[in-house]
């Protein structure tokens, strides 16, 4: 394991000063705390004439076919807009959906409690968050997959703070299945705001999981109400039932969240050949539909609400049934819907995904095509790109390393510092001085960069097979494991000021004795 130099202090809520994730004297070595901009043209497959029509055939399905919104106040609402609607299907006009998707802004900021940690959605920016949302857990030392615990839950949250190269929290990086349902989201909200101070997210699980995650964040950042509504501070992110559905729960979380103007992302759950056509054509056509419909009633209810368009398409294993991740169709459909969220003006939401069981080859090759499908399609927000496994339903915390190695290396890919062409960078004086006889590694031009030049891996120290076997040749999974726990056991929380943990436990100890959320819908 690489030793680090000293972490960089800075100032956290409080007016504290303190560590994101410190680990003594054995860091692992990683880029600081930046929010990369994708400055690569985006990958774009389809032509002038394919836009139109993907955009027409999404039209079609919203006028002509319509989609199911199974909440009787989000009905009440579009049809007092102008939709067509009739029992739970709503059809609504183009011109109608484009001047309302037009309202949503292309570029917004979220603050969570720690403002040094804002991150801006949009405006070239690829953002990645931790694996959200899986009901198991693998490590190496178990060996084997096991339901999730409030314990497991809290060290993967530990490593989202822990590495810069996680810009947000996501949803549960592994459900804690041994809290109960009615007041899980209360624990893990909790655990998520006192161990981390990145952005926050919220389940649209019916109302009150919403307000209370939403009141949790405004007593952690320490604002009135007014200030809390006042710009976006976290953000929710809800999946329609494909084919061409949205249901109770998500609508309302999505409702109330928009009235308060916080973040909101769309994500239809599409795969080709099961829940949408075969053809990624089709696929994303009604992906789009799905995800307009949800912006549309976002801006009704608060025009210029923050609205991100996601992307979850692919394929599946036509003799299994079972999800395809990093595959050639699931990059190239992540590439169609960015391309077509460019079209409609809005940021764009994708993931890092697999479908291997363990953190192997199958399991990085997979995962890191879905990255590399992310910075094609110019996303904004990469869901799942550190701990996901077997299809979303395993969180590992040797794969959250391993990935968290494959993003600070395209973090650093996009880093303008590669490409520089000054004087200073083309280097001619150096190359006269060295000459056809000489070599750079001495030079003043090398050492002065000796420690920025390359990125530096911390699963790799690149010895050769020999010298490899020599040090005990430990496989790249077990200096992840060993990673992991060296992190989780030397952790330290960022600070909160006091007065705010007394409110923040106080209103959980207050819901828990109301009952905390229903169980049923």
């Amino acid at each position: 394991m690489a030793e680090l130099s000293s972490p960089q202090k800075r100032k956290r809520s409080g007016g504290r000063a303190g560590h994101a994730g410190r680990r003594g004297s054995a860091l692992i070595e990683q880029a600081p705390w930046t929010l990369p901009i994708n400055r690569d043209r985006p990958t774009e497959p389809m032509s002038e004439e394919g836009v139109a029509r993907m955009h027409n055939a999404a039209m079609r399905i919203l006028e002509e076919i319509g989609i199911e919104f199974l909440n009787p106040e989000a009905l009440d609402i579009l049809k007092a807009a102008g939709c067509t609607v009739s029992g739970e299907n709503v059809r609504m006009g183009r011109d109608m959906v484009m001047e309302l998707v037009a309202k949503a802004p292309d570029q917004f900021t979220l603050t969570p409690r720690n403002p040094d940690r804002q991150i801006t959605i949009g405006g070239g920016h690829i953002l990645f968050g931790n694996v959200s949302s899986p009901p198991n857990y693998w490590d190496l030392e178990i060996g084997r997959k096991v339901s999730g615990t409030r314990e497991q839950c809290r060290n993967l949250l530990k490593l989202t703070q822990y590495f810069n190269c996680i810009h947000f929290a996501g949803g549960y990086p592994v459900e804690p299945v041994d809290i109960h349902a009615s007041v899980r989201h209360l624990d893990v909200l909790y655990d998520k705001l006192t161990l981390t101070d990145k952005v926050m997210h919220a389940y649209s699980l019916g109302p009150e999981r919403v307000e209370d995650v939403m009141e949790m964040v405004r007593i952690a950042s320490g604002l009135t109400h007014e200030e809390f509504d006042a710009s976006p501070r976290m953000y929710t992110n809800i999946n329609s039932t494909s084919p061409l559905k949205h249901d109770w729960p998500m609508l309302d979380g999505w409702m109330r969240m928009a009235r308060r103007g916080q973040g909101l992302v769309v994500t239809p759950f599409t795969l080709a050949g099961a829940m949408a056509p075969v053809t990624m054509a089709g696929a994303v056509a009604q992906s789009l539909a799905e995800g307009l419909a949800a912006v549309v009633l976002a801006q009704i209810i608060n025009p210029g609400a923050p609205c991100v368009i996601g992307t979850f398409t692919s394929n599946v294993d036509m003799k299994s049934g079972a999800p395809a991740f990093g595959t050639p169709e699931y990059m190239r459909a992540t590439q169609m819907t960015g391309q077509m969220a460019r079209f409609y003006g809005l940021p764009v939401r994708s993931s890092g995904v697999c479908a291997a069981n363990v953190p192997d080859g199958q399991a990085m090759w997979e995962t890191e095509h879905s990255l590399w499908a992310a910075i094609q399609s110019g996303t904004n927000m990469v869901y799942h790109a550190a701990g996901w496994l077997e299809g979303g339903l395993i969180a590992s915390p040797e794969k959250f390393i391993m990935d968290c190695e494959v993003l600070n290396q395209l973090i650093r890919y996009m880093d303008p510092d590669i490409w520089d062409t000054s004087d200073d960078a083309l280097a001619i004086d150096t190359i006269a001085e060295v000459g056809p006889n000489g070599h750079f590694f001495g030079c003043q031009h090398t050492q002065d960069r000796y420690t920025t030049a390359f990125y530096q891996p911390f699963l790799s120290d690149w010895k050769n097979y020999e010298a490899w076997e020599a040090a005990g040749g430990v496989w790249t999974v077990e200096r992840a494991h060993h990673m992991y726990k060296a992190i989780v056991n030397e952790f330290e929380a960022p600070p909160m000021d006091d007065a705010i943990h007394e409110e923040l436990q106080a209103f959980v100890a207050k819901r828990k004795e109301e009952g905390g959320a229903p169980t049923d819908f």
